[in-house]
């Protein structure tokens, strides 16, 4: 699948290959442009984080924004699995019926990690799940 990227993503983009010197896949940017998710070419998340954080913090400053990161994955299920991350993730199902499902199983304390602040990560999650791999949803259970 090829993700279209607007104006803004593909600036912050470049500015993470730059910095990094690692491929990134996507770039999902907030309301407001203060948080950024870059999907990360899978094996480059040890460059791109770099010794002690601090890669990733002078991304942060070039483009004055909190960066997370996820690495890209060859099967949707692992995806969704990073896409989820810290959270504790047992198992990702998908469900091809009517619509296209990831039911994902996460450690019951971890929940709200996997949802995140006001369902940040969870919404992030289903965004990016159906734009690499056309997954309609993601659900927690």
């Amino acid at each position: 699948m090829g993700v279209t990227l607007d104006d803004d993503a593909r600036q912050y983009l470049a500015a993470f290959e730059d910095v990094t010197g690692v491929d990134g896949r996507d770039c999902l940017v907030t309301e407001g442009g203060d948080r950024l998710l870059i999907v990360v070419e899978r094996g480059g998340m040890g460059e791109a984080i770099g010794p002690g954080g601090r890669t990733v913090e002078r991304l942060e400053d070039r483009v004055n924004a909190q960066v997370r990161l996820v690495e890209g994955a060859e099967t949707a299920e692992a995806f969704v699995a990073n896409l989820l991350a810290p959270a504790a993730v047992y198992n990702v199902t998908i469900s091809e019926n009517n619509d296209t499902v990831a039911y994902v199983e996460v450690a019951e304390d971890d929940h709200g990690v996997a949802i995140g602040t006001n369902g940040r990560t969870i919404d992030a999650a289903r965004t990016l799940a159906a734009r690499h791999f056309g997954i309609d949803d993601v659900q927690l259970i």
